[in-house]
């Protein structure tokens, strides 16, 4: 399983890809979009969200 991304808090702010370990976040069109084959449910990306946007 992956994190989860809600799109409604997510302004794609690069926070999460910035501190993401595993390089499995990515800045997308509207937000935020994981790579679940590369994503380690580590919560690192959650923890550093601004806006609570992510969830594991």
């Amino acid at each position: 399983m992956a994190v989860e991304i809600n799109e409604e808090l997510c302004n794609s702010c690069g926070t999460c890809v910035d501190e993401c370990p595993a390089e499995a976040l990515s800045i997308g069109e509207d937000c935020v979009e994981v790579d679940e084959d590369v994503c380690l449910d580590c919560g690192v990306c959650v923890d550093a969200c601004p806006n609570g946007a992510l969830s594991i």
